[in-house]
């Protein structure tokens, strides 16, 4: 194992929470679990990408050494990466927090080792105090996924594409406008650029290897869905895009910042009926709120300054659930 730390720093064995351009250990045993160790030492002594040659240039390791790291990523690819603990602090405080008020109660009646009855009554107001914080909070987050950022099978920065190439949302995501959904670009979309880029200024010839086998097998790459919301809401891009013409950074943030997509808005109904009360309607220019006669006359009497999206209904339940 002591050979692997020469490689771990480059290809991680776990999850990181910031983006390494390099392949994981996942990705290489997957992509070398069914080749033999020829080919395999051929990609790592005789690289033929221009980025890795640079990062390998001066690589040294005997063939011993790298067999046992080869058979090391077969196990790995049929049995996966370490499993990573689970984090237990929220569990260990709230558990805590029950003892230290149980020692309080069994002081008071039993034991006396405290004199002043009120440090007893502190302690006990203010450990039901963090108990009942601790349980609203985890009831109100039930079900929501802020800042969630899982591993996706191939590691596609939205700050390259969108932010350094300045490539617009809607043209990977061309059904925002006229459909519920945004759309998952095809892999032939991709081709459209990739078909002449082979090559990654961070991540070589890796990343993008795995979008044209993709497009030339045919064969659906498995992304991971970011945001989930529950089955009894209704959400449509095409009437937040098309017709309200919101900004993908009011609810996706900052993307062409992020080299790992991330979920930035907690997507809870309260986030939804706040931005309904905030944000403005062109209610002058879209012949459709000809029907709104009073909001009109409103406007034109100056008891209303702008029309927002609650005053046409964007907050009535039925218009998310029915």
């Amino acid at each position: 194992h002591r050979k692997f730390k020469a490689c771990e720093p480059c290809h991680n064995i776990q999850h990181s929470d910031t983006l390494n351009w390099n392949p994981s250990a996942m990705d290489i045993a997957l992509k070398y679990k069914d080749k033999d160790f020829a080919a395999f030492q051929g990609a790592v002594m005789q690289p033929n990408g221009i980025k890795m040659a640079q990062v390998h240039k001066d690589f040294e390791m005997e063939e011993n050494d790298l067999k046992t790291v080869k058979l090391y990523l077969d196990h790995m690819a049929t049995t996966g990466p370490p499993a990573v603990g689970p984090t237990v602090t929220q569990i260990l405080l709230f558990v805590g927090l029950i003892v230290l008020l149980l020692l309080a109660l069994a002081d008071l009646m039993f034991f006396h080792v405290i004199r002043f009855k009120m440090v007893h009554v502190l302690i006990a107001i203010i450990t039901l105090g963090l108990l009942t914080q601790t349980i609203v909070k985890a009831a109100v987050d039930l079900g929501r996924t802020k800042d969630y950022a899982p591993d996706q099978p191939i590691k596609f920065s939205h700050k390259v594409h969108a932010g350094d190439n300045r490539i617009d949302c809607k043209y990977c995501h061309n059904t925002a406008e006229f459909e519920k959904s945004a759309g998952i670009p095809p892999m032939q979309l991709c081709m459209n650029c990739h078909v002449l880029v082979r090559e990654g200024s961070h991540s070589g010839k890796f990343e993008i290897n795995k979008v044209i086998e993709a497009n030339e097998t045919n064969k659906p790459v498995e992304w991971i869905r970011l945001h989930n919301l529950p089955d009894h809401v209704f959400f449509s891009h095409a009437q937040h895009v098309g017709i309200a013409k919101v900004d993908c950074k009011k609810c996706h943030g900052p993307v062409a910042e992020m080299n790992i997509m991330r979920q930035y808005s907690d997507l809870s109904m309260g986030w939804c009926i706040n931005c309904h009360r905030e944000t403005k309607v062109n209610f002058k220019d879209n012949a459709y709120y000809d029907n709104y006669k009073d909001l009109h006359d409103m406007l034109k009497s100056g008891k209303l300054d702008t029309v927002r999206a609650v005053n046409i209904g964007a907050n009535d339940c039925m218009r998310c659930h029915y």
